[in-house]
């Protein structure tokens, strides 16, 4: 083929033979180049997109047209070097294009085959157990430099190792400028190798102003949606250097604390009288405790002198109350029966007797949580008055005018 070209260029009175011969095999690589362009694109890609459907990875990272592009580079450089004397001119530029062309389209085709692992890994939930983003990420912050180093060489004709040992002298400046995407790096890999922080975190920090779900986790930053929708970016090398509360263990345990005080009023306690040890006696829950408590202070009592108040034992309402609750939180559907249960009193203040109800909601899920507490609260504000408890509560304006008109 290429001597019948030769033979029909040098039949050319009116041209120049080896001007005739380069025009017709360029004129050939062109429309042998345009015939792949449209069997690639215009023909298979389409078939394959007809029966891919229109959500497949790589239609959306365009990854099968960009390798479809280097592939037709590729075909152009072979037909270049067979048609073409080694040497000339003409070949040296088409070979530098070809290369370019190559070396572009395939750091594309790179770029769309890690989006497409991403999408991949992210649909199969792999990537909320690392920053799989960032390190993707850096993988094309590498390539970038590199095939920028290769593109210098073929268009200056050096070697790239005497562009990377150049490279030496600007170390620092280089440092300078990629000092993020360096330090997110680094932070990356430490994030993921201890593993602690994912997507889909409850991540809590303050300093930030961010407290909520962790929602992207690229080379530099950290985006987390916080719960009044506002979105917090976070540098992602301040993970490592700063501190931060990751509610993941919550989840995973799969009990959610419930720690909160009811405030007794320290005038409001008092010794049980008989009416009402049988009033509360009625209370299922109230009844094994009773019934051990006052055989014990019976026993008790039939070595003291009862005369005087301050001698043997008696039962208290607050120690009733902190009994009933106990059992109440046993006995409750939503409370964790594998986590710590209990109600303790902690010391009193200025503001009364403080009643800690410390346990652990079974579900996790913020709006039951909440319901849950809340009901819990609700029966402890109800029953407090059965035990002749009173709440403790600083007046308001309302209770200063009336004592006033009183």
């Amino acid at each position: 083929m290429k001597s019948l070209l030769q033979t029909f260029a040098g039949q050319q009175p009116w041209l120049d033979p080896l001007l005739a011969y380069y025009g017709l095999v360029l004129l050939f690589i062109l429309l042998l180049s345009l015939g792949l362009h449209l069997l690639l694109h215009h023909g298979l890609l389409r078939v394959i997109a007809a029966r891919s459907g229109a959500q497949a990875l790589w239609r959306q990272s365009h990854l099968l047209s960009r390798l479809a592009f280097t592939l037709q580079g590729v075909v152009l450089m072979w037909q270049a070097n067979f048609w073409l004397e080694p040497g000339s001119e003409t070949l040296h530029l088409l070979n530098l294009l070809t290369q370019l062309w190559v070396l572009g389209f395939g750091t594309a085709s790179f770029f769309a085959l890690l989006n497409t692992l991403e999408a991949l890994l992210q649909q199969k939930g792999l990537g909320k157990q690392a920053p799989i983003r960032g390190l993707f990420q850096s993988l094309k912050l590498l390539t970038s430099v590199l095939v920028l180093i290769l593109a210098l060489s073929l268009l200056l004709g050096k070697s790239p190792l005497l562009l990377l040992s150049g490279l030496g002298a600007m170390t620092a400046i280089l440092l300078l400028v990629f000092k993020d995407p360096i330090l997110g790096f680094v932070a990356g890999i430490q994030l993921s190798a201890n593993r602690m922080l994912a997507l889909g975190d409850w991540l809590e920090m303050p300093k930030y102003g961010a407290d909520g779900e962790v929602i992207e986790m690229s080379l530099t930053t950290v985006k987390v949606r916080n719960w009044d929708n506002t979105i917090t970016s976070i540098p992602a090398y301040a993970l490592i250097s700063d501190s931060f509360k990751n509610w993941r263990g919550m989840s995973e345990s799969g009990g959610r604390r419930i720690k909160r005080s009811v405030f007794i009023e320290a005038s409001s306690v008092r010794f049980l009288t008989e009416e009402d040890i049988n009033r509360l006696q009625r209370s299922t829950l109230l009844q094994p405790y009773l019934q051990k408590k006052l055989s014990e202070i019976t026993a008790y009592n039939a070595q003291c002198d009862m005369s005087s108040v301050l001698n043997g034992r008696r039962l208290t309402n607050l120690g009733t109350l902190r009994a009933y609750l106990t059992e109440f939180l046993q006995q409750h559907p939503d409370i964790h029966k594998n986590m710590t249960r209990m109600v303790r009193q902690l010391p009193s203040g200025p503001t009364g007797i403080p009643l800690e109800i410390y346990a652990f909601c079974s579900n996790t899920a913020w709006l039951h949580y909440e319901a849950v507490q809340g009901d819990i609260f609700d029966h402890i504000f109800a029953v407090i008055s059965e035990f002749d408890l009173r709440v403790y509560q600083q007046p308001s304006g309302y209770d200063l005018r009336q004592l006033k008109l009183g």
